[in-house]
């Protein structure tokens, strides 16, 4: 299983909009790339102001997923919701 961690450093003048990313851009998303499941956290104490993590079965399906021709519109959609550059962790789930 592959776990894909899409995460939003806080920082000083940084802008995210909670409701828009879990009603609009992570369901735009999950519908480009059809991953296992999808959890979103939202920042409470920490690094980071939020962060989603993808689930897939393989490296492989992960990969397929980001040639889907809908991920240049999930990547255009991060402007409606933060000015935040996200970083991205791919892990293997070995436990």
């Amino acid at each position: 299983m592959i776990k894909v961690s899409v995460t939003y450093p806080s920082g000083e003048g940084s802008t995210f909009d909670h409701d828009y990313y879990a009603a609009t851009h992570v369901p735009l998303a999950a519908s480009a790339w059809s991953p296992v499941k999808t959890e979103i956290d939202k920042g409470i104490n920490g690094p980071n102001v939020a962060a989603v993590h993808f689930y897939f079965d393989s490296l492989e399906a992960f990969q397929g997923a980001l040639a889907s021709p809908k991920t240049a519109e999930v990547m255009a959609d991060v402007a409606n919701y933060t000015n935040i550059q996200p970083a991205m962790q791919v892990s293997e789930i070995v436990g």
